[in-house]
């Protein structure tokens, strides 16, 4: 019934004129108070709906975002993101929706710095960023801030920052399950090795960070005296050089028997594992992607916890425009499904839900 209200029939209620409901309704000056109590009194009587779509399709104007990621390689958990972002932009394309990506490389600050000038160069209406630490992030999105340009958090949740939005796991909540998971297979072992990527002493985001305090913390309250065992590989290092690590490690600990990682990399060790012809070794990891499939498939990595990357950008572009655009609020958190794959089911896992 609502949606069949015109302006002419509130116009006609209201006692005046079809322009000057339509100035109301988009907020435009020029128009006596008296007239507007007038038309909101009528609006909220008839309880008239507007029609967001096609007053936004109306105004026939272009809206940029841009996302802010890791510089990446191919086959990689960000090129997932990237996909679902410009599927995002494709849905919406009556709208005129473009996404702009811009990189930069992890632990590098000032690259992270450079990324966020030429995304304010780029004048956008609406941005996405994986973020850097909190101290780096923070200036950046100080200045959305002041400038009104609204922003979602896609990976790493930093709720001090106050982004519109923010789409990821619940990355504590991830890591225990992934421990409660692992010693469903483990709960004999004596040991747990963790295998982790570094630079200078840190990993590459705050998710990785959370997920291991949220296994440890599984780990401390349900299996205290299993040890766990740290290996940690030099980011952007040659294979070689990981090999070296690795082989090092097992020879010196013959009872791992199980290996963990929090980040998307459990193919280094699990292609390592395949090579070496340790069969007796296995590994739970992250993310769906290309090679940490073929490892699930080979028998090297047991478990992969999914996260749905692509349907993160989708959803990230889609928060942008429902705001924006259509002026409609959103979820300000949204934690994506915990999903645990195995060898029998990855062919059934689909990346997108929509």
């Amino acid at each position: 019934m609502t949606d069949k209200i015109r302006i002419k029939d509130v116009a006609e209620r209201a006692g005046v004129s079809v322009g000057t409901v339509d100035r109301v309704l988009h907020n435009r000056p020029n128009v006596s108070a008296s007239a507007r109590e007038k038309v909101e009194k009528a609006l909220k009587e008839m309880n008239y709906q507007p029609n967001m779509y096609a007053s936004a399709l109306a105004y026939n104007r272009t809206y940029t975002f841009c996302l802010i990621m890791p510089k990446h390689a191919s086959e990689a958990y960000w090129e997932e993101i990237e996909e679902g972002a410009e599927k995002a932009c494709e849905v919406r394309r009556d709208f005129h929706v473009y996404i702009k990506m811009i990189y930069y490389k992890r632990f590098h600050d000032n690259t992270f710095k450079k990324a966020c000038d030429e995304c304010l160069s780029q004048n956008p209406d609406g941005v996405i960023i994986v973020p850097s630490h909190l101290d780096m992030t923070r200036p950046f999105t100080d200045k959305l801030h002041e400038l009104n340009i609204p922003f979602v958090m896609l990976d790493s949740y930093m709720p001090d920052l106050k982004p519109l939005s923010f789409y990821g796991q619940d990355s504590f909540c991830s890591g225990y399950f992934a421990a409660k998971m692992l010693m469903l297979i483990a709960s004999g072992e004596t040991e747990i090795m963790v295998m982790k990527q570094m630079k200078d002493g840190r990993v590459a985001s705050k998710q990785q960070d959370n997920r291991e305090v949220g296994f440890r913390h599984y780990m401390h309250d349900h299996f205290p005296n299993v040890r766990i065992e740290d290996v940690n590989l030099p980011l952007e290092e040659e294979k070689a050089t990981y090999d070296d690590i690795l082989e090092d490690y097992f020879t010196h600990h013959p009872n791992t028997h199980h290996c963990i990682t929090f980040c998307s990399k459990a193919h280094i060790l699990g292609e390592f594992l395949l090579r070496t012809n340790r069969r007796n070794i296995q590994i739970m990891g992250y993310d769906m992607v290309k090679k940490n499939a073929n490892c699930l498939r080979e028998g090297s990595i047991s478990f992969l916890i999914a996260q749905h990357a692509y349907m993160q950008g989708y959803y990230c572009v889609e928060a942008l425009f429902m705001a924006i655009v259509l002026k409609k609020k959103v979820k300000p958190v949204n934690y994506m499904p915990i999903e645990i794959l195995n060898k029998e089911n990855v062919d059934f896992y689909q990346r997108t839900m929509i």
